[in-house]
């Protein structure tokens, strides 16, 4: 792949660093969902602490894909990181419609559930 000069870069190495971005955070979600479930089992936590658990789950994944987007774009940070939250949120909503076939949820907490995500991703990539 050819490399652009200057600050602006190919459309097709842009959507490649976001893909890398999205799998950080993809993975990070992974493994802070598996280590949610460890300590629903061996704790018994409430469903309050799973919701709060479920929520810190978005905030963390999409500051590391954010972080990973900002350090990879190198100028914009702060908006690319804001795409890759909002790109996470739409991709964990296609999940979620494709497995149950309708939006689990209200709409106040969908919008919630998307602030969080583009907040964090966007957090993100300032930090980048």
């Amino acid at each position: 792949m050819e490399k652009k000069t200057g600050s602006r870069q190919g459309i097709g190495q842009m959507a490649f660093h976001m893909v890398k971005a999205l799998l950080c955070a993809y993975i990070v979600t992974g493994i802070l969902l598996l280590i949610l479930t460890l300590l629903l089992y061996k704790l018994g936590l409430s469903e309050e602490n799973i919701n709060a658990g479920i929520i810190l789950t978005y905030v963390i994944s999409t500051f590391s894909g954010g972080f990973v987007m900002g350090k990879l774009a190198g100028t914009r940070k702060f908006l690319w990181g804001l795409l890759a939250g909002a790109v996470y949120y739409g991709l964990l909503l296609l999940i979620s419609l494709g497995l149950y076939h309708s939006l689990q949820g209200e709409a106040g907490g969908l919008m919630t559930a998307f602030l969080l995500c583009a907040g964090g991703g966007m957090l993100g990539g300032m930090v980048a």
